[in-house]
Parts: C-alpha cells; structure tokens; sequence
C-alpha cells in the first residue's frame, strides 16, 4: 500500500527532501484543476502549481497536522491564485488603454467544469480534487481525510449535485 501523507512528510522533515515527490504525483493533477478553474490560463496555471509545491516544501515544518496536508496544500493554491490574478489584474489594468480585448478574460468551455469544482465549498471540493484528479478511491480518501467512507459518499453525492446545478446555470446564462 502507498505511503500515507504523514509518512512522507515525516520523511522530508528528517532529511530526506526527494521523498517529497510523492505527494507531488499524488496532488498535482488535483491542484492543476482546482488552479484551471480559478485562473482559467494553462500558463498562469503550470506556474502557479510550481509555486505551490516550492512553497509546500518549504514551509512542511510549519504544517501543524500532517493529516491535513491536502486542505493545507489547496488553501496554499488559492493564495498563490490570488496573487497570480492580482499581478494579472495590474497588467491588464496599464493594457487596458489598448485597443486589442484581451484573450484571457473570458471562460471557454475548457474551464467550466474546473471553475464549477473550484467553486465548491472545502468539504466537497476536497473529496471531488482527491476523487477524479488524484485518482483515489472513496476507502483512500476516507483514510486521507480521516472520515468514514460513508462521510466520503455522502460528500461526492452533494458535491455532484452541486457541479450539474452550477454548469446548467452556466449553460442558461
């Protein structure tokens, strides 16, 4: 069975930062999406998950509960979005005297449904991330996040409603 986040990070704090890479494979696909739906830009998007994962590795020794090492590493994620869209924002704000729209402002259809899950509240959002962008069974990611499975199911249920709610009003307007 694969090591638990707990055991890794344990690992990089003793000295042996290569063993960092697993948490990378295990959340990098789920950390592209949930950055694809709040910056819409694959480049804005690549970047932002680089500085993710540096600033995670730096600041390991600072995560109070290693258990919560996937809602540590989105809340990282969403800072660096926000900043990512700030330092956007100030250029697109000394470009907006130009003639030319600029290409990135609108949602194209890539986008609406990492924009639908970035938009969900934590809870759900986590077990969507860890479900179908990490690839983890609903028994894996009871034992992630330390819940039952049933909590797990329930949690996708929801989540899934939510998704189909958000795009058919995406889809309306």
């Amino acid at each position: 069975m694969a090591e638990n986040d707990q055991s890794i990070i344990r690992q990089c704090l003793d000295g042996r930062p290569d063993e960092f890479r697993h948490l990378i494979r295990r959340y990098q696909p789920g950390i592209l999406a949930f950055l694809s739906g709040r910056l819409r830009d694959r480049n804005l998007v690549d970047e932002a998950a680089q500085e993710t994962f540096v600033r995670a590795y730096f600041n390991l020794s600072t995560l109070r509960s290693p258990d919560k090492f996937h809602s540590w590493l989105i809340g990282i994620a969403d800072r660096v979005a926000k900043e990512q869209l700030r330092d956007r924002n100030k250029v697109v704000d000394l470009d907006s005297f130009k003639d030319t729209p600029s290409q990135d402002i609108d949602a194209s259809e890539e986008y609406k449904l990492e924009e639908a899950v970035s938009l969900l509240e934590e809870p759900y959002r986590q077990v969507v991330l860890l479900r179908f962008y990490s690839g983890q069974s609903c028994q894996q990611i009871a034992e992630t996040i330390d819940v039952p499975i049933g909590t797990v199911t329930k949690q996708l249920s929801r989540a899934y409603e939510k998704l189909r709610s958000f795009l058919r009003e995406k889809n309306e307007a």
